[in-house]
């Protein structure tokens, strides 16, 4: 049966094919002993692929890239990088493989990569493993992620190999499979562009234009059209981050997409007191990726992908310039829109009420739960109680009253839909002090904390009785909070 199974599996090799200059082939490490730790059912059904035969010897030994289909060709891809605003022109996949293309139930294709896989050409100092706490990390907030409806590379599955992997101590190794649209970067075409090979940049951005701005291709000017396509998606993309309060926390142009999903879940976390100035990674020691610093940064990291399309957009430099300026303009117009409609969503706001009318209250708003640190997440869940008529559990996590009273008395003279915010504003988010919980449990080799918190925040906006302890913000005992990449 297992043979059957793995022989119906086709990975494509469309990238390792198309741009041999961009890719290393490369093997992943054998592991010694793997163990299923958490595997996605419903996207492995959604990829076409048995979740039976997953959960076998031969199955987990596929999920780490140890028993592939014979046609496979595994690779490492190169791409370059700005690294807290310092480039890198050789960074590349040190611990991971890109293993190949599948198309799923849809038809589409996505790819199917490997993180901790162990060293490749570009590991440079790096080991090339994983260990069990961060690759869990991302596979829950990925998760969590997909089902707030922010787009998202996802998670397939974390395989624990059985190898011990030295860090402050030393801790039970992994390997997550994650599954993303692609995973060309800002980075890819920094790489391609650095190369000075005008052939590989124009190839590489037509892979792009066709894998995920198909309708560029129709515009007069096709790179361009690129160019506006993912300002368009990072733009919308950012400001959904921003509306539930999540911090990224590497911002590297190496970890923006082309396709405008989020990837790379190292040092990110959720925000709980409400703070536009708060920093969770470890690393970040100026606050260049801070929660307010985000939309700047995505600016900053297109204009870099701008830079390297330049010679494509047109043949005079100037000209290239200023066509690329006037695209980026439209960033922050782009950005400002989304969010400002999902703040209006959030307080449930009527379609077509007078921005004079929404702004004051998004504004006045926001500066008094800034004032009160209040919780990001519970608050705005509160709210929807408050538009029911019982107002004590928002009031109750604001300093100012008198202000928030009138504030009541503005809000709900325009009649908020309750129902509306309860469909978007989530009850479970992965809450760090959670996530830290379960990281440790499952390092000890209890994957139960892991589960129970996936089943809460998978179905993030439904409210359900014995789930408490899973909307509760953090203990004051849990202290200030700090991430780490885990390489």
């Amino acid at each position: 049966m297992s043979e059957l199974a793995h022989s119906t599996i086709a990975l494509e090799g469309h990238f390792a094919r198309d741009f041999p200059e961009m890719a290393i082939p490369w093997r992943a490490e054998e592991a010694p002993d793997p163990q299923l730790l958490a595997l996605n059912e419903p996207l492995a059904v959604e990829l076409g692929l048995d979740p039976g035969f997953l959960r076998s010897p031969e199955g987990l030994r596929l999920l780490i890239g140890n028993a592939l289909p014979e046609e496979a060709t595994p690779v490492a891809q190169a791409y370059s990088g700005h690294q807290f605003g310092w480039y890198s022109p050789r960074l590349g996949d040190g611990r991971a493989l890109l293993l190949g293309e599948i198309a799923g139930t849809d038809g589409k294709l996505r790819d199917v990569h490997l993180k901790g896989s162990g060293r490749t050409p570009f590991a440079r100092n790096g080991d090339g493993q994983a260990v069990v706490g961060p690759m869990l990390r991302e596979y829950i907030v990925s998760e969590a992620m997909h089902a707030l409806n922010i787009p998202t590379t996802r998670s397939l599955a974390v395989v624990a190999t059985g190898r011990p992997v030295q860090r402050e101590t030393l801790l039970p190794g992994a390997v997550l499979t994650r599954v993303a649209s692609s995973h060309l970067r800002v980075g890819s075409f920094q790489y391609a562009r650095a190369t000075n090979d005008m052939d590989l940049l124009r190839r590489l951005a037509d892979h792009a234009i066709e894998r995920h701005h198909p309708s560029a291709a129709g515009e007069a000017n096709r790179y361009l059209g690129l160019l506006k396509g993912v300002i368009a998606v990072q733009a919308k993309l950012v400001a959904q981050w921003m509306l539930v309060g999540f911090v990224h926390g590497v911002m590297n142009t190496d970890n923006m997409t082309v396709s405008g999903e989020t990837i790379d879940y190292g040092p990110c976390a959720f925000m709980e007191g409400f703070d536009p100035g708060a920093v969770y990674s470890s690393i970040d020691e100026t606050g260049r990726y801070a929660y307010r610093n985000q939309p700047l940064v995505a600016e900053w990291n297109l204009a870099r992908f701008a830079e390297s399309l330049a010679p494509l957009i047109h043949e005079d430099d100037e000209q290239a310039v200023a066509l690329a300026v006037e695209a980026l303009n439209g960033f922050r117009q782009q950005y400002s829109a989304t969010w400002f409609d999902g703040m209006k969503a959030k307080l449930g706001l009527p379609q077509g009420i007078d921005d004079g009318v929404a702004s004051p209250l998004v504004d006045d708003l926001l500066e008094l739960v800034q004032e009160s640190r209040a919780d990001y997440t519970s608050f705005f869940r509160s709210l929807g109680k408050a538009a029911r008529g019982d107002v004590e559990p928002s009031r109750g996590m604001i300093l100012d009253l008198a202000a928030f009273d009138a504030w009541l008395e503005r809000w709900r003279a325009v009649s908020p839909d309750a129902d509306a915010m309860d469909r978007i504003n989530p009850v479970y988010i992965p809450r760090n002090h959670l996530v830290e919980e379960a990281l440790s449990a499952a390092t000890e080799g209890d994957t139960g904390p892991v589960e129970r918190l996936l089943e809460a925040v998978e179905a993030p906006f439904s409210e359900r009785p014995g789930l408490e302890y899973y909307a509760a913000p953090a203990p004051d005992s849990f202290g200030p909070y700090r991430t780490f990449c885990g390489t």
